[in-house]
């Protein structure tokens, strides 16, 4: 083979691998849009429909809970019978859910549409990391994570803004309608850039219930406990987060929409930044010595904003330092978690992911209510709910880390 012809074949491959990771990247972002993308709209959409703010929100809650059932389904799922078909299927559905929003006569049938948006939507986030896991050593998982992951940060920071753009110009319903043409455009991404990485010969066997069964085996397994409990407590400690800053921001420190869109967009850059280091770092110290380290340093930053706040008193920049600590540590956490789980996880890699994003969900969608039931005329409850999660997910980083160690220990 020529030089010529060597370099013509590195060329693809490296464009087949960006068109993958772009792909693959999209699929993760599906959610985080359909889930912050409409929030600018949810008084209009109120009117529209006739229903309160409390019916209006429950579209979100549905939606999350449609997350949690989907990606503890659609995972095992593919582990049964391959990522593409699940890929494909969920990318369609999520555009005819996302279509059925867009025409929903009532908040009933806007709901239950949302339920089947988050189950469908689910396939992106949870698939997408078993074809990872999939296609990628270990030596290469951090450096894939970390690049899905800067793109992953910044979705929950545009999705608010685009919709508040395109808000400006046509009704909520055109929110719905985008969603549906970017699940369009993600099942033909699917069908033209992504290969079938589970093949007939590495599929489990049994149908799609030895792929659900896998979920129980999984579980059990402490080496892949640990990291899903470490990225359970930290999602609920995003979800807190998200709960909590705008009450803080808005109403506390009186911070103009503009400002509060600016502390938003410099958390989510801090948290793009920290995802884009770990891909450095990780060349150099292992993803759990990187888990560790991170979730102690956001731990520490919630703490002190807690400690500040319960003593003198914190003040809006001390507020902001504390919580971007957070999200630039988050940057890192997340994953490194997800790099450590599925790299443990090889056997069964949609049922991992499955573990991963369902206890994620479960813990946030638990954690976010909290933050309002404590009061929202301070940070310290933030603060305080923060630092427990963040406590609980750090102690089990360290157990992650501790197995580890005695896994090399037995093997020498």
């Amino acid at each position: 083979m020529t030089t010529a012809s060597t370099g013509t074949a590195a060329t693809r491959s490296r464009r087949s691998h960006g068109r993958l990771l772009i792909v693959l990247a999209g699929l993760s972002a599906a959610s985080p849009l359909a889930t912050d993308m409409y929030v600018p709209a949810l008084p209009d959409l109120a009117r529209s429909l006739g229903t309160d703010a409390a019916g209006a929100q429950l579209s979100l809650t549905g939606f999350l809970v449609g997350m949690i059932m989907g990606q503890l389904v659609l995972g095992p799922l593919s582990d049964a019978t391959g990522r593409r078909p699940v890929l494909v299927a969920g990318s369609l559905l999520f555009a005819v859910f996302s279509a059925v929003c867009a025409v929903a006569p009532t908040a009933d049938v806007l709901n239950t549409a949302r339920v089947g948006q988050g189950v469908t939507g689910a396939a992106g986030i949870v698939v997408a990391r078993a074809v990872v896991a999939d296609l990628f050593d270990d030596h290469q998982l951090p450096t894939v994570f970390a690049r899905l992951g800067a793109i992953s940060a910044t979705a929950p920071v545009i999705a608010p803004l685009a919709g508040g753009a395109l808000l400006l110009v046509v009704s909520w319903r055109y929110v719905f309608a985008l969603l549906a043409l970017i699940g369009l455009l993600l099942a033909w991404g699917i069908l033209r850039w992504v290969p079938e990485s589970h093949p007939p010969r590495a599929r489990l066997t049994g149908g799609p219930g030895a792929g659900l069964r896998a979920i129980g085996h999984t579980i059990t397994q402490r080496a892949l406990l640990t990291p899903v409990l470490a990225l359970a407590f930290g999602g609920a400690a995003v979800f807190a987060y998200i709960a909590g800053t705008t009450f803080v921001f808005r109403d506390i420190y009186h911070l103009s929409p503009a400002l509060a869109s600016l502390v938003y967009g410099v958390n989510a850059l801090g948290n793009m930044a920290g995802s884009l280091a770990y891909g450095r770092l990780a060349r150099r110290r292992s993803p759990e010595r990187l888990l560790v380290i991170s979730g102690a340093l956001a731990t520490a930053g919630a703490a002190t904003l807690l400690l500040i706040q319960t003593t003198t008193g914190s003040t809006m920049p001390l507020t902001w330092l504390c919580l971007l600590t957070c999200l630039t540590a988050f940057g890192v956490f997340f994953p490194a978690v997800i790099t450590v789980a599925q790299s443990r996880g090889r056997t069964a890699p949609g049922a991992t992911s499955a573990l991963l994003g369902g206890g994620q969900f479960l813990l946030g969608a638990a954690a976010s209510p909290l933050v309002g039931h404590f009061g929202t005329r301070s940070p310290a409850p933030m603060a305080a709910i923060m630092t427990t999660c963040l406590t609980a997910a750090t102690l089990a980083a360290i157990l992650t880390g501790t197995g580890t160690c005695r896994q090399r220990m037995t093997a020498a």
